[in-house]
């Protein structure tokens, strides 16, 4: 059996990176690679048990719980005993499913039209998205205009104000221009429409990089908390990020309308890591179902945008 090993063009000696590294320098990769994932796991880790322990195990500890001591699922009981915690999930999952829909779809179309030569008042918009990567309007010039839409106190203040974002559609049109020409101009000639091509010929070829950009888009509507202390007054619309900075970060009493037993009650440290494995959870079950896209996604926009 003949084996084929790969050598430069004129008999060189291989690039350092192309050497197969030595025991040495594998165990120093091991070892380097082992230290990351237990620092990005261990706090994980930490939380996630302090928030199964009991309020005596977390008193007796004094803080964070590294060994367990008993499991209870009285902190998520006390949550979502509360209408305050559930009603902000549902909130913060309908904004991020219907906010990820309108952001992916205009950046997209945005993105396909700009990468097209020619298309309709394509270098005024193209000039336009550029200028968003130098000048930003600011909060109160946006503000008003979010009050005189008569979009303050709505779900719409939390997802129009940001539903696109110029990177996002550099990044998407950069990579809708590597496409050869002649692949669409063929599928022209058949008869094919420009959003038939779109969406028969361009988003398959296309999936690395939406897949990315999509997930862009979600985790910042998740996470996103500002827009909704500036826009949202009713206590009943804020999102799951909102009631996570009042609660765990400023350390305040929910702002419970029910006899819940956390409107009044002083914030406990279970609790405060309960809410925070709650708003971790979507991105640790999303990021699986892209992680094979997001390498590539992230290195296309990186070396084409």
């Amino acid at each position: 059996m003949t084996v084929l090993t790969s050598r430069p063009r004129g008999g060189g000696r291989l690039a350092p990176w192309e050497e197969r590294p030595s025991p040495v320098g594998r165990l120093g990769k091991g070892t380097l690679v082992t230290l990351i994932v237990l620092v990005v796991l261990g706090p994980l880790y930490t939380i996630v048990l302090t928030s199964l322990s009991s309020a005596a195990t977390v008193n007796r500890v004094g803080g964070l719980v590294l060994v367990p001591d008993g499991i209870t699922l009285e902190a998520y009981r006390q949550i979502f005993s509360d209408t305050v915690v559930s009603r902000a999930v549902l909130v913060s999952t309908g904004v991020t499913l219907v906010g990820t829909l309108i952001s992916a779809g205009v950046s997209i179309l945005g993105a396909y039209s700009l990468s097209r030569p020619g298309s309709f008042l394509h270098r005024p918009l193209l000039f336009s998205i550029l200028l968003m990567f130098v000048f930003f309007p600011g909060i109160i010039p946006v503000y008003l205009m979010v009050s005189g839409l008569g979009l303050k106190d709505t779900y719409w203040s939390l997802i129009l104000p940001s539903a696109v974002s110029a990177f996002n559609v550099v990044v998407l049109r950069s990579f809708f221009m590597s496409i050869p020409g002649e692949i669409l101009d063929s599928a022209r000639i058949d008869g094919a429409g420009e959003f038939r091509i779109l969406w028969r010929i361009v988003l398959p070829m296309s999936k690395a990089v939406t897949a990315v950009v999509a997930m862009f888009y979600a985790v910042g509507y998740w996470n996103a908390w500002f827009n909704a202390m500036l826009y949202i007054d009713d206590t009943r619309k804020w999102p799951l990020a909102l009631i996570l900075r009042q609660y765990v970060v400023d350390s305040k009493p929910l702002p419970s309308a029910t006899a819940g037993v956390m409107g009044d009650a002083p914030p406990t440290l279970a609790i405060k890591m309960a809410i925070v494995v709650i708003a971790v959870i979507p991105a640790l079950i999303i990021y699986p179902f892209v992680q094979r896209h997001f390498t590539k996604g992230v290195i296309v926009g990186a070396i084409k945008g």
